[in-house]
């Protein structure tokens, strides 16, 4: 922590008020050290001031460090200081990046949802069919996510991996898997919508059409699953955990959408509701003939 330089009067009270803090050990600084707000022996003062200021050692628990590093961090810029303060350090680096990565995924998750359903209403006609498909492939994720947390932040199948649990997970590997994991999903689910789409418009036939859509796409779908699954799932045989996360995470995910996701819960949907699978309002309708979008014409 690095702050302008000043007197013992402002440094000793705000090193005493850090020293509060659950899980700070010591704060060191010019003006002495601080243990549960009271004098403590400590490093020489002096060597804590500078030309342009004076910085403050705070010395947390291992403990409180493992358990949560960004609170930590957080309480700590939330001590009033009597002068402008910077902290740093890796656990206040890794808050900032984790804050930084993460602080528009809301947004990004609205943008990819909305996009999709666009792009899947103008392919099919309806909105049934993109929030179907949304649904499912939130339950894809899920499946990966929950594979993360159990393999790499638990530590379960750590000694068959290789690898030693550290109870966390860093962010962006979630968030780059999450990417192509949504992507893959929706790619399948476009395969088996466009043929049974096809169907559905050359026959009329609400129930047949799933059925037949799916023996079209299927063979396609499992070859490119299968693929996709061995491919990721080299990674896991490696000794870098971020790979092995990808691999795991993504090889599960694949096998898991291409056969229960996309082979079960997609036709068990669609077979349920029927004619609605295709309907939309007749704005909508409208619109998607002034895009000049044709249904199949036999």
């Amino acid at each position: 922590m690095v702050a302008p330089e000043g007197n013992a009067t402002q440094v000793g009270p705000y090193a005493a008020a850090l020293s509060r803090i659950d899980g700070v050990v010591r704060v060191d600084s010019a003006a002495g050290s601080y243990a549960d707000g009271r004098p403590a022996p400590g490093p020489v003062g002096a060597r804590f001031a500078a030309a342009r200021g004076t910085w403050l050692s705070v010395v947390a628990s291992s403990g409180r460090l493992d358990a949560d590093a960004p609170g930590l961090v957080r309480q700590v810029r939330a001590v009033p200081a009597p002068f402008a303060v910077e902290v740093g350090g890796y656990p206040a680096e890794l808050t900032d990046y984790r804050d930084g990565v993460t602080a528009r995924l809301p947004l990004i998750g609205l943008l990819i949802v909305l996009v999709t359903f666009a792009v899947l209403f103008v392919m099919t006609g309806s909105v049934v069919a993109p929030l179907k498909a949304s649904a499912l492939n939130l339950l894809s994720l899920s499946v990966m996510f929950g594979a993360l947390v159990f393999v790499f932040q638990d530590g379960h199948l750590s000694g068959l991996l290789g690898f030693t649990p550290t109870g966390s997970i860093e962010p962006s590997i979630p968030i780059l898997m999450f990417c192509v994991a949504y992507g893959l999903s929706m790619d399948y689910e476009v395969f088996l919508l466009a043929r049974i789409k096809e169907e559905y418009d050359r026959t009329g036939d609400v129930v047949a059409s799933v059925p037949a859509g799916i023996a079209r796409s299927a063979p396609l779908v499992t070859a490119a699953a299968a693929i996709l699954a061995a491919s990721f799932a080299a990674y896991a045989t490696g000794r870098v955990v971020f790979l092995q996360q990808l691999g795991v995470g993504m090889a599960l995910t694949v096998a898991v959408d291409a056969t229960l996701i996309r082979g079960v819960l997609v036709p068990a949907l669609m077979r349920l509701a029927g004619p609605a699978n295709w309907w939309a309002p007749g704005p909508l309708r409208r619109l998607r003939r002034r895009l000049g979008v044709s249904e199949y014409e036999t």
